[in-house]
Order: structure tokens, then sequence, then C-alpha cells
């Protein structure tokens, strides 16, 4: 669950619960799970030198379960009212810690390019300033290419890992140069949708 989807799920109906919503909940295991399985993902990526099959193998297991708990806490959130303030935090965190890592990982590697991944952590980094610098006026919900750039990501950081061999390239490239284009356009909706919520904002305050 990106924080776009985080954000629009707690404006739903289906995102609250009556009375207050325990912060233990299983959405939030979840998230915290996938937190902690970064490190692990880490230690099995970069085990032998990086580029033993057996652990690339292992390391692309790790980070295909923890992006699929990426979507289930969402869809558990949503479905059982269990949005909570700590979700809405974590979450993100944990979306970022887990690409980012991967990301960083494979260029260190030297199996990707360092401009696809400064543009892909940028962009998630710049959203979040502009996330908080808009939040008084309210929340930009998730677009379907939010949800599109998301999946992009996971498949082209999957094929990455996936110790396959030179005939997998072009893929590679189609599909990773897929998830950089839905990265920097769907940034740029971002930030013209935060504009137009603050000066709608701004307008508001005028007229009151």
């Amino acid at each position: 669950m990106t924080a776009e989807s985080a954000a629009s799920d707690s404006a739903t109906p289906g995102g609250r619960a009556d009375g207050p919503v325990p912060v233990l909940n299983i959405a939030n295991v979840l998230t915290m799970s996938r937190l902690a399985l970064v490190p692990v993902f880490l230690v099995a990526l970069f085990w032998d030198d990086g580029h033993d099959q057996l652990w690339r193998w292992i390391a692309t297991g790790i980070f295909a379960v923890a992006s699929i708990t990426d979507r289930i806490d969402g869809d558990l959130a949503r479905r059982r009212g269990l949005v909570t303030d700590f979700g809405k935090v974590a979450d993100p965190i944990a979306d970022k810690a887990l690409t980012g890592s991967a990301l960083v990982g494979l260029s260190l590697l030297g199996d990707l390019a360092w401009w696809v991944t400064l543009v892909i952590i940028g962009r998630e980094l710049a959203i979040t300033a502009l996330r908080f610098w808009v939040i008084r006026h309210g929340v930009i919900p998730a677009s379907r290419g939010g949800k599109v750039k998301t999946l992009l990501q996971a498949l082209a950081i999957g094929l990455y890992l996936l110790p396959l061999a030179g005939w997998a390239d072009p893929l590679r490239w189609v599909v990773m140069g897929a998830a950089v284009l839905a990265t920097v356009v769907t940034g740029l909706d971002y930030v013209f949708r935060a504009l137009r919520l603050r000066a709608g904002g701004k307008r508001a305050k005028a007229g009151a």
C-alpha cells in the first residue's frame, strides 16, 4: 500500500472503524514485517559478493514476499476498518525502505545504472516533502497511475534481482524503462494536483 493509497483508504467508508482502532492489528503487523524483511533481504542480496545464483533467488523470494504484504495490508486496512495514524506513517516508510534498498543494492552491485536509482528515489522523496507541504489543505487521493507505477517498479526490480542470463536484458530494460517513465509522469501529476489543492485552499480561506 503506497502512501497515496493509504491516505485515500482512510477517507473511504471501508477505511473507518467504529471506535478507536488498535495500533496492534493485522494490517500494521504486516507493514512492520515488511520493514523487518528489509535487512534480511539485503543480507541475502549481498551474500557471496551478490552474484551467487542461489542467494539471488533467495533475495528475489524475500523481495516478492515483502511486496505481496504491501498489497495485503492495504486491502485488510480498507476492508476491516484498520486504518491508523501509525499505519499511515509506517506504511510509506516500509515501502520506500524496501524499494530504495533494492535499487541502491542493485546499483552498488553494478547491475543497475545509478541514474535509474536516483530518479526513482528522488521522486519518492520529493513527493513525500510535497505531501507535507499541502497536508493542511487536504489529502490527494491515490491515482491509477500511482498504482501502476508501484507495480512496474516491483516487476522491474524483481527482474533485475533474478539471476537470469543475458537474454533477459532487453526485457529488464523495457520494464524498468516503463517503471521510470511511470515514476516521472505520476510524480508530475502529483505536483500539479498538489498545486491545485493548495491554490484551492488559499481561495477558500480568502473567501471565508
